[in-house]
C-alpha cells in the first residue's frame, strides 16, 4: 500500500541550502520554514541579509541558481516561485501541482525548474517563458516524490513508492530502481557515475547509475520519522547523512567504514557539504526542530595531509575501528 513520509510536530521545521547551486562555495545560506519566508544569511556571521516574502503556507524547499542571481523556492501552497535575489520580488509564481511542493532544483543554466510534489508528479517550468502551464509532466511515481536532483541531460527523483526514477532527457528513457523503503534523499555521485539515495529504513543505498547494482550499502544513523538530506563529498570519496539522532555520519564511499561524525543532540534533517577551501571541507548542518539553526563547521572527513580542521582533530582509526569529534 502507498506510505506517507510522516509529517514533524508543529511548527514545521524550516529547510535550509546553501544559495550557490551547483557551485556550491559556502558564502551564503539560504533558510525557510514555516513562517511563509525564507531567509538569507551570512553562516559565518550569523548576519540575516534579506527576507523573502511572498508564498501563502510554510515554504518547504528553495534552490539557488549558478550565478546567486535568482532563487526558487516551493510551499504547502501548491507553488513554486522564481524569485530576483537583488530586489527581494517574485518574478514568476508556478501553479499547477494539485498538492504541497515538497522539492525543487534548477537546472544547470537556471532556464528550467524541476519540481516534486505529494501529488505524485515531477514538473518542469520553463523560467522564460510566459507560459503559465509546465513544459513537462513525469507522473510514474505511484506517491509523494520527495526528492529531486538534476544533471545536465538528467532528472532524478525519489519517492516515498520506494524507487529512484531517473529520466534520460535525451533518450527519452525512464529508468527505476526498486529500494524497498520510502525514499527521502536522492543524489547523483560528481563523477555521474552513480545514484545515492537515503530511505526511511536508516540506511543509505550507493547504485550503479546504469545497470542499477547495489554498490554499497551505509548504514549506523537513524532515520525512521523524518525527511533526511544525504550527500557526497566533492571528489566522492565520502558518504554523508544527516540523523534523527543529532549527529551527521560519513563513511568511506569504497570501504563502507564511518569516519568521525558531527552533531549535537537534537535531531539534523540536512546537511550540506561544499568544496573544500584552504584544505577544510566544511558542513552546515540544519536541525530538524527548534527553528532555524542553521551551524556551520568542518566535517570529520580527514584532510589529506592529517592536519587538524577545525574543532575536530583526524587521527586514523586503529584496527578498523571508529573515532567521533564535535563541533
Amino acid at each position: 500500500l502507498p506510505q506517507s513520509l510522516p509529517v514533524p510536530p508543529a511548527p514545521v521545521s524550516p529547510r535550509s541550502h546553501l544559495v550557490p547551486a551547483p557551485r556550491v562555495d559556502g558564502n551564503y545560506c539560504l533558510t525557510c520554514g514555516s513562517d511563509k519566508s525564507l531567509k538569507l544569511w551570512n553562516p559565518h556571521k550569523g548576519t540575516l541579509l534579506r527576507t523573502y516574502h511572498g508564498h501563502g503556507y510554510e515554504v518547504l524547499d528553495a534552490a539557488g541558481s549558478f550565478d546567486n542571481s535568482q532563487l526558487c523556492s516551493c510551499s504547502a501552497d501548491k507553488t513554486v516561485a522564481l524569485w530576483d535575489v537583488a530586489t527581494g520580488q517574485v518574478v514568476r509564481k508556478f501553479r499547477g501541482h494539485a498538492g504541497k511542493v515538497s522539492c525543487v532544483q534548477f537546472n544547470e543554466e537556471a532556464t528550467v525548474i524541476v519540481s516534486g510534489s505529494i501529488d505524485s508528479t515531477v514538473r518542469c517550468w520553463d523560467c522564460r517563458s510566459r507560459r503559465p502551464d509546465p513544459v513537462q509532466v513525469l507522473d510514474e511515481a505511484k506517491d509523494g516524490v520527495s526528492s529531486v536532483k538534476v544533471s545536465d541531460h538528467e532528472i532524478l527523483s525519489g519517492s516515498v513508492d520506494g524507487r529512484v526514477r531517473r529520466y534520460d532527457l535525451r533518450a527519452g528513457q525512464l529508468y527505476s530502481d526498486y529500494v524497498g523503503s520510502p525514499i527521502t534523499s536522492v543524489c547523483f555521485s560528481k563523477d555521474g557515475q552513480c545514484v545515492l539515495a537515503a530511505s526511511l529504513d536508516s540506511t543509505l543505498r550507493l547504485l550503479d547509475k546504469d545497470t542499477g547494482e547495489l554498490l554499497g550499502e551505509y548504514t549506523g544513523h537513524r532515520s525512521t520519522t523524518y525527511k533526511l538530506d544525504c550527500v557526497l563529498s566533492e571528489q566522492d570519496t565520502h558518504v554523508g547523512s544527516a540523523s534523527e539522532d543529532g549527529k551527521v555520519y560519513f563513511w568511506d564511499l569504497v570501504e563502507v567504514s564511518r569516519v568521525p561524525h558531527v552533531g549535537g543532540r537534537q535531531a539534523l534533517d540536512e546537511v550540506l557539504l561544499h568544496p573544500p577551501s584552504r584544505g577544510h571541507q566544511h558542513v552546515h548542518l540544519r536541525q530538524a526542530e527548534g527553528g532555524a539553526r542553521v551551524r556551520a563547521g568542518t566535517s570529520g572527513i580527514p584532510p589529506r595531509d592529517g592536519a587538524r580542521t577545525s574543532g575536530i582533530t583526524w587521527d586514523p582509526p586503529r584496527d578498523g575501528a571508529g573515532t567521533s569529534g564535535t563541533l
